[in-house]
């Protein structure tokens, strides 16, 4: 099998966050949704975990970041074009989220950002995979 990857995510809202990322073309797995969590099929091996502040405290004493305020992690998508950077993009602006940073241009490698509701920073990107490959 596979490794998989789970990103837990605190949100202030779930309802709220489910809307955003349903509005962005995202889907949940109804098997691992309730009231308080979410998860979120970003790809066949990738998910994001939505939690409720009260259920991400049961697996951390820490205190949960204001993601509006400070960041910890950046959560970056690879993405097949630019237009599909530019479409998710403005899928994200026009459900409510906010643009993160000017767009990064570097010719073999494009790129946006955005934050969600509860302030976590998405970069989508394309990069050109025979300029990879010359490297």
């Amino acid at each position: 099998m596979a490794t998989k990857i789970f990103v837990n995510l605190p949100v202030r809202d779930l309802g709220v966050s489910k809307a955003f990322f349903a509005a962005l073309g995202f889907t949940f797995n109804p098997q691992f949704t309730d009231d308080t969590a979410a998860c979120m099929v970003i790809s066949g091996d990738i998910y994001a975990m939505l939690l409720t502040h009260a259920k991400f405290r049961e697996f951390t004493a820490k205190d949960i970041a204001d993601a509006t305020r400070t960041t910890e992690v950046l959560l970056a998508l690879s993405m097949d074009s630019r237009a599909q950077v530019d479409d998710l993009m403005g899928k994200a602006l026009a459900a409510g989220g906010r643009e993160a940073r000017d767009p990064q241009d570097f010719g073999f490698m494009y790129g946006r950002a955005f934050d969600d509701p509860d302030g976590h920073i998405w970069e989508l990107f394309w990069m050109d995979a025979a300029a990879v490959e010359q490297t």
